[in-house]
């Protein structure tokens, strides 16, 4: 799928900035990667059971306490989801991962949890189903492109260790 094409399609024309393979945030740190907005860090995240799926979006300095999230969202206990479910529910490999990667969930199967601490950023940096470029997804582009794939964000505190 040609993901800037359907941005397009919706209306979302953010700009692109092609770079190096970038795997996770810690890449970014070494390569110098300068790109301005908010960076982000994404976990895909599953329950105990395999039954609910939620796209985590958080600064990538955060280190998220999974059992206090799971608590506080009344899951089962919280782990990360395998690269098989990864790809599966979004369509993507690991290292790829963004809230782009909702276009492949058409069944709206994962939901969409943002922290909190997000709240005033803007130009979210997002891959586009790949990890050699990053989209500077706005505010108004993030909310647009969550209203026509139909997954809602959940705005929480999310607890740190």
């Amino acid at each position: 799928m040609d993901i800037m094409a359907r941005l397009a399609d919706w209306h979302i024309t953010p700009p692109l900035i092609e770079h190096p393979p970038l795997h996770t945030c810690d890449d970014a740190d070494r390569l110098l990667v300068n790109r301005p907005g908010t960076r982000l860090k994404n976990l895909f995240l599953r329950d105990n059971y395999g039954r609910k799926h939620a796209l985590l979006l958080t600064p990538p300095d955060k280190q998220v306490d999974l059992k206090a999230l799971s608590r506080q969202q009344g899951w089962s206990r919280l782990g990360f989801a395998s690269a098989e479910r990864l790809d599966r529910y979004l369509g993507v490999a690991p290292g790829h991962v963004s809230v782009l990667a909702l276009v492949n969930d058409a069944q709206q199967q994962v939901e969409l949890w943002l922290d909190e601490d997000l709240r005033d950023g803007d130009d979210f940096h997002c891959h586009p189903l790949r990890n050699t470029a990053t989209v500077l997804l706005s505010r108004a582009d993030l909310q647009r492109f969550t209203e026509q794939t139909g997954h809602t964000p959940v705005w929480l505190p999310v607890p740190s260790r």
